[in-house]
């Protein structure tokens, strides 16, 4: 168990968000005086900010979401669409185009010249130009979105699929032998069904399915939909923000043939031989953890982190009264096909109490012989953590900003570390970028990815000229 006080990078520091130059602060007792004026950027003195591009017009009043990298680009998901960015220069990242096109949570991945979108708010029709529209209406839509980026500039929609309870998160799933360079398929986590909703019927204990044919994508479909838990899943344990009624997300490490599903109540290791039907190896349950959110392997594929969201998200659960054990990261070894619990690791600064703040999106730093995950909570800011030793992660460096001016939810949503520098995505403040320089992570500069899809994990190399095996790069689509 982790103690939530202050020592070491526990004292915040203050950066100048004009001149990102730090200022060493005196560390000071946890509580009201040790947390940042509102929108004041700090940082570990480890970490710089590099700089911040504030959402585009079109999509300013809805928050972002999701990242997706490939080349020189990054993809921003947000609840009115998405922007890409260029990122060629990361001091100099801009915004090379945006898409309006509403229905959250917009969660992205990019393969080749397309990008799928993730769509879980009922729409009335599948265009861009849709309006909410109760779920309780048959004719309403959700699901996945395609989109044609060859163009950076000018992305094209070209076709959806509807889902079963929507597309709440995808994920990207190569296909096996042959298949990688003929398909891709997606898996869509989806959840809260309800009797009223015609295309959203209980208990929903599965995921759906989508085969993506790449030189035609516009054939895609619905191919599968495993039940996931047919003896119902954890719907009983005290505590719980929902029962188990489908998953929230699922990773996917396609060369070992593994997932982990982070399934609300549940967390699960699924075998993917079968890209079409997966099988649930294991599942467990955590009497500390509300809401299975998310999940991240290591690069050996031997251990788990999964996320709990409690709250929601909504919540302040930085925080004292909530304690080092809720709202939290829960490391598992992975032994013999079981999950081993071995600690729990949470942000050690408290946070106000107006800002949410839970565990949420993180990637791998790709260091050899460490494991070390880059991780967004939301107005907690960004994490970078040493988990190599299961039972005793330590946080080695941080960024984030005082309560969000407003008065209301922000933060980062997602953090991911994508070829020397780390990408934040913050509800309200726009897309940053972050630098950390320590002598634990700047070996993973000499590794470099032509593609990552984080939920969608493969393993880095260190061979010649260090570049990254994660995701080796399909053909383009036609």
């Amino acid at each position: 168990m982790l103690s939530p006080l202050r020592k070491g990078l526990g004292g915040r520091f203050l950066v100048m968000a004009a001149t990102a130059v730090a200022m060493v602060l005196a560390t000071v007792p946890a509580g009201a005086a040790d947390i940042p004026p509102p929108g004041q950027v700090v940082t570990s003195p480890n970490v710089s900010h590099v700089i911040n591009v504030p959402k585009p017009a079109g999509l300013a009043n809805t928050i972002n979401s999701d990242i997706a990298f490939q080349g020189d680009y990054a993809y921003v998901g947000n609840y009115g669409g998405f922007s890409i960015y260029d990122i060629s220069n990361p001091k100099q990242t801009k915004v090379v185009s945006s898409v309006v096109c509403p229905g959250s949570q917009m969660d992205v991945t990019v393969h080749g010249n397309l990008l799928f979108t993730a769509v879980d708010s009922s729409r009335n029709n599948d265009s861009c130009s849709s309006t909410a529209q109760t779920a309780s209406n048959k004719e309403s839509w959700e699901g996945v979105r395609i989109f044609d980026i060859t163009d950076k500039a000018n992305p094209k929609y070209i076709k959806s699929v509807e889902t079963n309870c929507g597309s709440h998160t995808l994920t990207q799933v190569p296909g096996k032998g042959r298949d990688r360079w003929k398909n891709v398929y997606l898996y869509i986590s989806s959840y809260s069904p309800n009797a009223t909703f015609p295309d959203c019927q209980p208990p929903h204990d599965k995921i759906s399915i989508i085969k993506v044919p790449l030189h035609a994508p516009t054939e895609a479909a619905v191919v599968s939909t495993p039940v996931v838990f047919p003896d119902g899943g954890n719907e009983t344990q005290p505590g719980l923000l929902l029962p188990t009624s489908g998953c929230h997300d699922i990773t996917v490490y396609a060369e070992k043939d593994l997932a982990a599903g982070a399934c609300m109540g549940d967390g699960v290791l699924f075998d993917i031989s079968n890209r079409e039907n997966p099988v649930v190896k294991t599942r467990v349950t955590d009497p500390n953890f509300a809401f299975w959110h998310s999940a991240t392997f290591n690069n050996e594929g031997n251990k788990v982190i999964f996320t709990d969201e409690l709250g929601g998200g909504g919540g302040a659960t930085c925080n004292e009264a909530t304690g080092p054990n809720r709202g939290a990261d829960a490391i598992f070894d992975i032994r013999r096909g079981k999950l081993v619990f071995k600690s729990y690791y949470k942000i050690p600064r408290y946070q106000g109490e107006t800002e949410n703040c839970v565990a949420h999106n993180g990637s791998l730093v790709p260091v050899k012989g460490r494991d070390i995950l880059v991780q967004a909570w939301y107005q907690g800011g960004v994490s970078v953590v040493d988990f190599t030793d299961s039972a005793h992660p330590k946080e080695i460096g941080f960024f984030e900003r005082g309560p969000d001016p407003s008065g209301g939810s922000g933060g980062i949503w997602s953090a991911y570390y994508y070829n020397g520098y780390i990408y934040g995505s913050d509800f309200n403040f726009g897309f940053d970028v972050i630098k950390i320089s320590d002598r634990r992570t700047d070996p993973a500069r000499r590794v470099h990815f032509d593609r990552l899809n984080v939920q969608t994990q493969a393993s880095y190399g260190f061979g010649h000229g260090g570049h990254g095996l994660a995701e080796a790069a399909a053909p383009e689509t036609e």
